[in-house]
Parts: structure tokens; C-alpha cells; sequence
């Protein structure tokens, strides 16, 4: 009797666990990544022309969080592979996110909570990752590679200028491949060793943030407690990160660490994912000094479609910040960011970029300066700075 309770509750156990791999992924995605306007999405002919032309690059979407397999259309979610090429984005960077606060908010955190062990229980990862931020970082570096491997060569994982120049050589034969990179968002994953940059590099991470919505042991968060700069770990992090290939990521730094950071730096860093004060005033919003300050390394500004990045719901205040941006420090230094599947509400899923496109076209901007928004200037960053 024992024996057969056993193996009844043996079988119960993986009844759940395949009813939680097969459901929560959509039903976390529809729940916390919502659209507010669905396809089909209407553009002029002029916008949707210069479109197809176009070499489209987004610097962050969180999409291997919830656990959706990205080699299938969904209708949850904001991306998915398919829907990449769709919308004729030739690189996507896939952002790591490994802890949250469980009441999250862009004024004040602090990293004693971690919604995201709630996330990984409840979508079965491997039980190393329910206490293990860096466990959490690999595991979904792997569900990457592991799409990179089925994909039939249709997706890339890029990890060098190499694999760049080739996949772009490949991609003018046919337009239907898409590519991805690693960052990672925040780095509390390296569990106060800076000996683990090594290992999340040769996992295939080519970016790193040292915040993300909490102050780390090495810098200050725009939504942390302090909001302070980098500690004197912080700056042997910089020094470690540049020389191992990482590039830097600024997105949710605070005001102090992106100065300290920008001054520090003996390579370009960015920001993945923002919106700007000049046309949306919040404390997760970069200010005309701090973008300054990233500009002056050469770097680039990722601006994102959500509300809280541009006060507005559709893709005409998206623009607005560009070209704020593009006023202030120079075209070559805005890019898109859009935060997709980042437990956002955002105007549209990335089938909607044709839109950005038309709100560019509205604000002025040639077609140069809009290829140069929607892809070419952070394909000519990431040649700059991706390792050899």
C-alpha cells in the first residue's frame, strides 16, 4: 500500500510539473507583459518601405524570464523568434534577470525579497537556481543556447565581432535570420565574487549591468535605498569587466554610479533600456548630465516605448525622447530599448515596429538618421566593442 501511495504521488508530482512547463510561461507573460494595441498595425507606404530596408537592433527585452519557448509565434508575450524576423529585426539582446523585490516600484528597493525564487519554483528551473542568483543567470544563458542549437541556423547567438560580421554577411542573402546576445540585468548574480565575471562570460554574457532595481556591493541603484556611486569593489568591477570583454550597461544606475562609471571607464558604455527627463521626469529616467556623461565615452542610449520611460502610451512619445536625445547629445547616440517582455505594458509587440519607424519619419528625422536610430548605431557599437 505504501509502495503504491508512493508512485501515486510520484506520478501526481509530474503531472504538475509538465502542467506548469506547458501553462505558466503564457500565463505569466499575458499577465505581467501586456500590449495595448494589438496588429495589424497601419503605416504609410513611404514608412513601411524604408522599414524593410532598415538593419533593426534592440538593446533589452527580458524575454527568457518567464519561460516561453521563443522558437514558437505566441500570442503572449511582446517577442518571440518568429515574430522577430516578422519585424525584420536582425539583432535582439536577451537581458538576465535574476532578482527583484517583491514590491517592486522605481523610488525605493532593497535586495531583501526575491520575487523571482517565487518565479523559478513555480516554473520548475532547477532547484539550484531557487537560492542561486548566478544559477538563475546560467540557467537561462543555457535555455539560449539551446534555442541558438534547434533553431535549424535560423538564430544566432552572438558572442564576438566575428560572429557578428558573419551573421550580417549571411543575414543580405536572407533577410528571414535574426541573431540575439547575453547582458545581464544587474549584478547580484555574481554573488560578491568578482571571479564569477569569468564564468558568466564563458557562459556567453557580452553585457553586465552592476545595478538593477536595488544598490549591489558595487553601486548604487536609481531605485535603491542610497542611490550612491560605485564602491571601491565597483571600481575594481569596471576595471575586470573592460578587461575581460563585458561591456557596461548603465540602464537603472544611479545618477552618482553613471557619473562615476562614465569618468572611470576606458571603454564606451550604454544604457539598454530608458527614457529621458527632458520629455519624461522620473527618477528612472536618464538626466541631460548623465546622458551627457555616456555620450562622452562614445557610448549609446537605448530609449524604450513603455510609460514609465515616455509618460506616453504609443510609439509618437517614444520618438519624442529620441529626438529629444538626438538634440541634445547627437543622433549617433540614440538606439532602441524597449524593454519587451520586462513585466511591462507596452503600446505594441515588436511586430508594431513599423510604427517607430512612422513616428520617426514624424519627427523630422531623415531616413540616414533613422537607420542609424533603429539599428546601425548599435551595430556599429557592438563592432567596436564586442571582443575579437
Amino acid at each position: 500500500m505504501k509502495k503504491k501511495t508512493l508512485a501515486v504521488g510520484i506520478l501526481l508530482l509530474f503531472a504538475i510539473y509538465g502542467i506548469a512547463r506547458l501553462v505558466l510561461p503564457s500565463y505569466l507573460s499575458s499577465k505581467f507583459d501586456r500590449i495595448l494595441y494589438r496588429s495589424p498595425y497601419h503605416v504609410s507606404d513611404r514608412a513601411l518601405k524604408l522599414h524593410k530596408s532598415l538593419s533593426i537592433v534592440d538593446l533589452h527585452a527580458d524575454s527568457l524570464l518567464f519561460g516561453r519557448n521563443l522558437l514558437r509565434r505566441s500570442s503572449s508575450g511582446h517577442i518571440d523568434i518568429p515574430r522577430l524576423v516578422e519585424a525584420n529585426v536582425a539583432v535582439q539582446a536577451f537581458t538576465v534577470v535574476t532578482q527583484v523585490p517583491t514590491h517592486l516600484n522605481i523610488e525605493r528597493n532593497s535586495d531583501r525579497s526575491d520575487s523571482i525564487r517565487y518565479l523559478a519554483i513555480a516554473e520548475a528551473w532547477p532547484p539550484s537556481t531557487w537560492t542561486s542568483t548566478l544559477q538563475r543567470a546560467l540557467y537561462q544563458a543555457r535555455q539560449l543556447r539551446q534555442y541558438e542549437a534547434s533553431s535549424g541556423a535560423n538564430f544566432l547567438l552572438i558572442r564576438s565581432r566575428a560572429d557578428l560580421d558573419r551573421f550580417l554577411a549571411r543575414r543580405t542573402g536572407n533577410p528571414h535570420l535574426t541573431a540575439g546576445f547575453l547582458g545581464l540585468e544587474g549584478a547580484q548574480a555574481l554573488q560578491g565574487d568578482l571571479g564569477n565575471l569569468d564564468v558568466l562570460y564563458n557562459a556567453g554574457f557580452r553585457t553586465i549591468a552592476p545595478t538593477h532595481f536595488f544598490d549591489t556591493d558595487l553601486a548604487g541603484s536609481s531605485s535603491g535605498a542610497t542611490k550612491g556611486g560605485l564602491t571601491a569593489k565597483g571600481r575594481e568591477f569596471v576595471s575586470r569587466a573592460e578587461s575581460r570583454g563585458l561591456i557596461i550597461d548603465l540602464a537603472h544606475a544611479s545618477a552618482a554610479t553613471i557619473l562615476d562609471v562614465a569618468t572611470l571607464a576606458k571603454r564606451p558604455v550604454f544604457v539598454s533600456h530608458t527614457g529621458v527627463r527632458g520629455t519624461c521626469n522620473n527618477s528612472r529616467n536618464l538626466s541631460d548630465d548623465e546622458m551627457r556623461a555616456i555620450a562622452r565615452t562614445g557610448g549609446i542610449i537605448g530609449i524604450g516605448y513603455w510609460k514609465t520611460a515616455t509618460c506616453g502610451t504609443n510609439a509618437a512619445a517614444a520618438a519624442r525622447a529620441m529626438r529629444y536625445t538626438a538634440n541634445l547629445v547627437g543622433v549617433e547616440h540614440v538606439a532602441l530599448g524597449s524593454d519587451f517582455d520586462g513585466a511591462t505594458t507596452e503600446p505594441f509587440d515588436v511586430t508594431g515596429l513599423p510604427i517607430v519607424t512612422e513616428a520617426l519619419i514624424q519627427q523630422g528625422f531623415s531616413d540616414q538618421e533613422i537607420r542609424m536610430i533603429m539599428g546601425e548605431n548599435a551595430l556599429r557599437f557592438l563592432r567596436q566593442n564586442l571582443p575579437e
